[in-house]
Formats: structure tokens, sequence, C-alpha cells
């Protein structure tokens, strides 16, 4: 019966996730991909902090929100399908290991998101032809490390502002509702 439940939460989590991702992704100022990326989804990350299930369920919702970009970006969002899924599942990880300091916890998905997706984003961008702005004469084609640190700090400031505003107070309410407890005593 545990491992039902823990398939079951890590479906319904996937789900949510991806399904609030996929909104994001239709706002045509393109919020939910790029240097800059305010994805409102990356508050369920702090559910890694009550259940395990979490791990499996936004990985998955991860990946299948970034595949869902195939069908309008083309093969090269390849690249945010495995790269941005495992930034995700290193920062589930990362969030459930230190579960128990949530300030620390919650730095986990910050941390692997502003490190790992400014590293790929270049070649995704590139690949689309939005490094040259042939009007205002810019063309940063090239310049991948100039774009990686600009993206660990746009990519790192956006994730940190959901996840702990938006992500920490839900995860306050989530305990508040008893849902921490429990979880945990259905885990046992």
């Amino acid at each position: 019966m545990k491992h039902t439940r823990l398939i079951a939460r890590s479906g319904l989590i996937a789900a949510v996730y991806a399904a609030m991702t996929i909104v994001v992704l239709q706002f045509p100022a393109y919020l939910g991909w790029g240097l800059i990326q305010f994805r409102p989804s990356e508050a369920v990350t702090v559910l890694a902090v009550l259940t395990p299930a979490a791990i499996p369920g936004l990985f998955l919702g991860t990946l299948v929100a970034n595949a869902f970009n195939l069908a309008t970006v083309g093969p090269i969002a390849l690249l945010d399908v495995v790269f941005g899924s495992i930034a995700t599942l290193a920062g589930a990880l990362w969030t459930w290991r230190f579960r128990a300091r949530t300030a620390l916890a919650l730095a986990g998905p910050v941390i692997f998101n502003a490190l790992i997706v400014p590293a790929y984003l270049p070649f995704l961008l590139a690949g689309l032809g939005l490094y040259r702005v042939p009007l205002l004469g810019v063309d940063l084609e090239g310049a991948w490390l100039v774009m990686y640190a600009y993206g660990v700090v746009t990519i790192g400031v956006c994730e940190g502002i959901i996840v702990y505003a938006l992500g920490w107070p839900l995860l306050a309410v989530l305990k508040a509702a008893g849902l921490a407890k429990r979880l945990a005593e259905e885990d046992q």
C-alpha cells in the first residue's frame, strides 16, 4: 500500500507541476523559458520537504512540461527536456535531504536551476536565432560565458523569488493544515 501511495502522489505532483508550467509556456512574453524564467510552478518544488514522492513527481512533471516545447521549438528543445529535468531532480533530492532545515532545503531548486539551465540555454537560444538582433546591432553568438553568467543571475533570482516568496508560504500553509504530519504518518 505504501508503494501505491508513493506512485499516486508522484503522479499527482507531476500533473500539477506540468499543468502549471504548460500554462505559463503559453504566455506571449515567454516567461516560462529562456534566460529569464518565471515559472510559478516552481513553488511546488517545496513539496519535496514533505514527501519523497515529490522527487520523481517533480522530475516527471518537468520532463512532460519541457517536452511540450518540442512541438513549438523543435528538436533543440531536447536540451531542456534532458538537462532541465536533471536540474529539477537534483534540486528535489537536495530539498528532501535537507528537509529539516527549510531555508537550506529550498535552496536546492534555486542552486541547481541557476547552475544547470544557463549552461545549455545559450545553445538552445543560438539554435533558435535569438542571439542576434540586427536592428539593434546585437550579436551574442559565441558569447557563451557572458550568457551563462547572465543566466545564472537571472534564473537564480527568478527561481529564488518563486521558491521563497511563493513556495515557502505554500509550505507553511500545508504544514499548518496538518499535511506534513499526515504524510509522515502514512510514509511509515
